[in-house]
């Protein structure tokens, strides 16, 4: 029948409409397996259908049964990295295809944050880092996942699962589309983990999930109209198109030009603040000119821009990171010249290789992706 996930929404409610199964018992299923998993680590799972998820039509067990059998989740968690602060917890997760994807839990105090001088109200929070695609086909020459080239766009379930797992070790707050893969290449797989991600179980605000992108243009344009009110951010990672295209090479089908045009759309028409994502790499794009380039890029923009220090790929690094001096005057020229806000991105999970542009799967535990917890950035 080919339903991956019982989170996959879409296939499921096909699958119920055709054996007569009013679909409103989908979101009674998901409610109990999330309830019932997120009480247990998978070690301890014992799944039996109509014990678990009590009171579905009798029709609904034998599908479920031949479906995905003694198995509430499709995927599994193969390893857990915890970072030495245990501020970062990295969960390898293998998919029934038997490829691999990570996720990444970041852990915040909202009390250290400032915001407009003040301390912020509240206490812990955590945001996952979460993957749409199994490698990535953008080929970005300073991230360990480009390496990987494209092998499989994930459903929307195979993404919800994510969620699922993290879940077992943290009440997630936030989730950010910055794993493995480029979300707007996966879009309707996207569209719809977003939309169930703030719809039980889950209830997230959409204001708090994030999707990043190099800049697909076309599915840019139709975001705002999909899901309004979702944040965006751009890896724009480079002031001019020569620097973009020779840093990533799918930059060739997004013309800068045409990028910000679609962005001064977005912007217009969501009337929220844009997330411009911009790696230091030492000589290529951290210089001086490079900040004015792009202040004046972004001047008529309302943007947070996050300076993201360069995290070494090993013998796939052909960059070096910026030196702190070097960041720090690019963000001052940001700020004085420009009056743009702009933030450097505290690292974590490196000792796990947990950190920006870390994440590389081949059959083994990798890398993945994370920031500086992206409600002190957006809001």
């Amino acid at each position: 029948m080919g339903i991956r996930s019982v989170f996959d929404g879409g296939e499921m409610r096909i699958e119920f409409e055709k054996y007569g199964i009013d679909s409103k018992f989908i979101a009674m299923i998901w409610k109990h397996v999330f309830v019932n998993l997120k009480a247990l680590k998978e070690e301890e799972w014992e799944w039996d259908w109509e014990k678990q998820v009590p009171s579905l039509p009798s029709l609904a067990y034998p599908l479920l049964h031949s479906n995905f059998k003694n198995k509430p989740l499709s995927s599994s968690l193969h390893s857990v990295f915890h970072s030495s602060d245990n501020v970062t917890t990295k969960l390898l997760i293998k998919l029934q295809s038997g490829a691999f994807v990570e996720a990444v839990i970041m852990r915040y105090d909202t009390r250290l944050g400032r915001y407009a001088g003040q301390p912020r109200p509240g206490g812990l929070r955590a945001t996952l880092c979460i993957s749409s695609q199994v490698g990535c086909k953008m080929g970005c020459n300073f991230c360990a996942t480009g390496t990987m080239g494209f092998k499989a766009n994930l459903t929307s379930g195979e993404i919800l699962e994510q969620l699922i797992h993290a879940s077992t070790f943290s009440q997630i707050r936030n989730v950010v589309f910055m794993g493995m893969g480029e979300p707007l290449n996966n879009y309707s797989a996207v569209v719809e983990s977003v939309r169930a991600m703030t719809q039980s179980p889950f209830q997230l605000s959409l204001k708090r999930i994030t999707v990043s992108t190099v800049g697909i243009i076309h599915a840019i344009k139709k975001l705002h109209h999909d899901l309004p009110g979702l944040n965006l951010a751009v890896s724009l990672h480079a002031p001019a198109q020569d620097i973009r295209c020779k840093i990533m090479p799918a930059a060739r089908a997004f013309p800068l030009g045409k990028l910000m045009d679609s962005l001064q759309e977005y912007q217009r028409n969501s009337l929220q603040k844009i997330l411009i994502e911009y790696i230091m790499l030492d000589g290529v794009n951290d210089e001086e000119q490079h900040a004015h380039q792009l202040g004046k890029l972004l001047e008529t923009f309302e943007v947070v821009v996050n300076l993201i220090p360069f995290n070494s790929i090993g013998t796939l690094s052909q960059y070096k990171p910026t030196s702190e001096e070097k960041v720090s005057n690019f963000q001052k020229i940001m700020r004085g010249t420009y009056n743009i806000r702009t933030t450097v991105r505290k690292q974590m999970g490196q000792d796990i290789n947990g950190a920006c542009g870390q994440l590389v799967v081949n059959n083994s535990p990798g890398n993945t992706h994370p920031l500086t917890d992206i409600e002190d950035l957006v809001i």
